[in-house]
């Protein structure tokens, strides 16, 4: 496998399997059509929001003839073993992260199934301007143990969008937070029997408790709680698109949990440039030369 340092799969922990890696337990579901993440109803936070910005999320963005026909000219391609049991396909430039150095290498650019992929990309809200400098595919099996830590997407050279697009099986990109920072909770109330319900560990303000009053006009405080205690579940349903932007790119690092992966998916993942590769950029002109290489469309995997 291509595991190294404190990562592990499935096929190098061996017969007695070490201690899988740690997989978190969401406790709020990110509701596309609200733009809410509202807490699970076995969580302590059942019927407690907050607002979950910086996510796009697109269902039934290709057909299945699409998928099939991207999938099967991936298959053709090598696959090479990569960490936490995933294999990858990379279309990029050379890229040092941690010294910061990069060239095009042997990169000749993007695909050529990826063109119609790029240019539905356009009718996309949030992605106007959008000019994919990179691919990765990235292979997931049940079998591998296939998962990807929690983490951020580097910064120095990859822009605002995270764009993926989600093949073979429906997932869950489970997203966490390190910051010192807390969350403001809202309760959010449902009709149970016929009746609102309303949230567990509800505080009412001060001057509801000393009237009594219990009913609708009784207005209810905001509860605080540590970022680091929240976690909030995004369901990628099979063949859907995702974007990730603004605090949910920046503020919130995303993960992939073993226990999420049950049958082969593959995850496509478009990246652009970052402000300093970008025009009025230090390295405007260097990312320039990359995105001609990426947007002709002809690249095989470096």
């Amino acid at each position: 496998c291509g595991c190294k340092g404190i990562r592990s799969c499935l096929l190098c922990e061996g017969p007695a399997q070490a201690a899988p890696p740690p997989q978190g337990e969401d406790n709020f579901t990110y509701c596309p059509a609200t733009g809410l993440a509202k807490g699970n109803e076995d969580s302590e936070f059942a019927a407690w929001a907050f607002p979950f910005p910086g996510v796009f999320l697109a269902e039934e963005f290709i057909s299945k003839d699409e998928e099939s026909e991207i999938v099967e000219l991936m298959d053709r391609d090598d696959w090479k073993p990569s960490q936490s049991g995933r294999k990858k396909q990379d279309y990029g430039p050379k890229v040092n992260f941690k010294k910061q150095r990069l060239k095009a290498g042997s990169f000749t650019g993007l695909p050529s199934f990826s063109k119609k992929i790029v240019a539905q990309m356009k009718g996309c809200s949030v992605l106007g301007g959008f000019l994919p400098v990179e691919q990765c595919n990235l292979d997931y099996m049940p079998e591998r143990g296939s998962a990807i830590d929690p983490h951020f997407d580097d910064w120095w050279l990859w822009g605002e969008r995270l764009v993926s697009l989600n093949l073979l099986s429906k997932t869950v990109l489970s997203m966490s937070c390190d910051s010192e920072d807390s969350i403001q909770l809202f309760p959010i109330f449902s009709k149970e029997n016929g009746e609102l319900s309303r949230p567990r560990s509800l505080t009412q303000t001060s001057a509801c408790k000393n009237s009594g009053e219990a009913g609708d006009n009784c207005i209810f405080s905001p509860r605080l709680v540590p970022s680091k205690e929240v976690t909030v579940a995004i369901h990628l349903p099979q063949r859907s698109l995702v974007v990730l932007y603004g605090d949910a790119r920046y503020k919130w690092k995303h993960a992939i949990y073993r226990k999420h992966i049950e049958h082969r998916r593959i995850c496509v993942t478009f990246r652009e440039l970052s402000a300093e590769f970008s025009a009025g950029g230090r390295h405007e002109e260097l990312g320039k030369e990359l995105l001609e290489i990426a947007l002709s469309f002809q690249g095989r995997p470096v």
